[in-house]
């Protein structure tokens, strides 16, 4: 294919250009067949060319697309009290991305604090690993190098402390802390679950020092790990989320949802978006809404991901060589690798499997929602043989 010499050079992207997509596969105009285990990031939760989703955009886009937020949305309305009916929340704010939802989190903690007369109050605790998005506050916030390098000082007000260390977040905490900011699972910092027991934790010393508590569940969020929010597992709640990925199906939203005292200081002009849920998001949101708030919908992700997370022990048991563990929660799977994951991924490709990288040099394995137990089969019969072609090479370097 010619090089895209137009297209900004900031993906290490692989030579595939697909065609169309039905389910959990996708196809290249040369009629190449690939099981979806990607799923575009963790994004494209019902499989592609759902017919409910499709026949809900195509309702929508004869109708009207776009009106700004100048205006009530009633698909936005209806979207809001959906998300705050099946959570913790009472209001929800909407954005274009999982980056963007997580501004006007990081934003919400500070005004907040500011409303209650704290305006000194506006650093957050972050933990290394996590991943907030791309903008410079949430580069700042997740704190990776890689991705801070060449872009100036990071943004500040951001205190980051090691995974899982409850005595590191109560050193960190002093008179400018305004909240704690944490992802229940870390994707891309490698499919690392926070315990349950410490968000517990986090929540109660919150409540303790008059802090907001923030989830990041743009990966996470709706039905990716078997419930609709993976904070459903620890038995509490945050104060202020931000959703994304799979809220769309595949089309652009995000969301932040809040109590309403966490939003208390988000009045008129405090925060806003031209594009965030429009009504062709709006419309492709509450569709997906349809199909995984429908009843047995989150049970089959929770038998799904069982299924799954067994077969990739087995996997993991006979290629000791080039598998370490297995890891993860429902369909946000993953396991660490013993070679270079991109060899991993690459090797999955040539077998017709699409994963994704992530850190601690692991491979993430994201199928749709609506994932069959055949399909997961074959995966594993693909991600097998995959494996196999790099034990040679990994038993010879160890």
């Amino acid at each position: 294919m010619p090089p895209m010499s137009a297209v900004m050079p900031t993906y290490a992207r692989t030579d595939l250009v697909f065609e169309r997509g039905e389910g959990a596969w996708l196809f290249t105009a040369s009629g190449e067949k690939f099981l979806d285990f990607g799923a575009g990031i963790a994004v494209t939760a019902l499989g592609h060319g759902h017919p409910h989703l499709v026949e809900a955009l195509k309702q929508q886009a004869d109708a009207l697309w776009h009106t700004s937020n100048l205006y009530r949305i009633a698909g936005q309305e209806r979207l809001a009290e959906r998300l705050v009916g099946a959570s913790f929340a009472d209001c929800a704010f909407f954005a274009n991305s999982g980056a963007e939802a997580l501004e006007c989190a990081i934003k919400m903690a500070r005004k907040y604090q500011s409303a209650c007369g704290a305006p000194e109050r506006y650093r957050l605790i972050t933990f290394e690993g996590a991943f907030h998005g791309r903008t410079l506050a949430t580069i700042s916030a997740g704190g990776n190098e890689k991705h801070l390098e060449g872009f100036g000082p990071p943004v500040d007000g951001f205190d980051q402390v090691p995974f899982g260390d409850i005595d590191a977040v109560k050193k960190a905490i002093g008179e400018e802390t305004a909240g704690i900011l944490i992802e229940p699972i870390q994707g891309e910092g490698g499919i690392r679950t926070v315990p349950w027991r410490f968000l517990r934790e986090l929540r109660a010393l919150a409540d303790e020092k008059g802090l907001l508590l923030l989830f990041d569940e743009v990966q996470t969020g709706i039905g990716r790990t078997g419930k609709l929010f993976a904070y459903e597992w620890s038995g509490m709640a945050p104060d202020i989320m931000a959703l994304a990925k799979g809220l769309g199906g595949g089309f652009p939203i995000g969301a932040c949802v809040a109590t309403s005292q966490a939003a208390k200081g988000m009045t008129a002009g405090t925060h806003g978006s031209t594009f965030g849920g429009n009504l062709l998001a709006a419309a492709a949101a509450n569709a997906v809404l349809d199909v995984v708030l429908e009843p047995g919908f989150l049970d089959h992700v929770q038998a799904a991901g069982l299924h799954f997370k067994q077969k990739l022990a087995a996997i993991c048991d006979e290629n000791f060589d080039v598998v370490e563990d297995v890891r993860g929660e429902g369909l946000l799977l993953g396991f660490k690798c013993r070679v270079p994951n991109a060899d991993v991924v690459a090797a999955a490709a040539r077998q017709g499997l699409l994963t994704v990288p992530a850190g601690e040099n692991v491979v993430r394995l994201l199928p749709p929602l609506i994932v069959s137990d055949a399909e997961i089969d074959e995966a594993c019969g693909r991600l097998s043989r995959a494996l196999a072609e790099l034990a040679p090479a990994a038993r010879a370097a160890r």
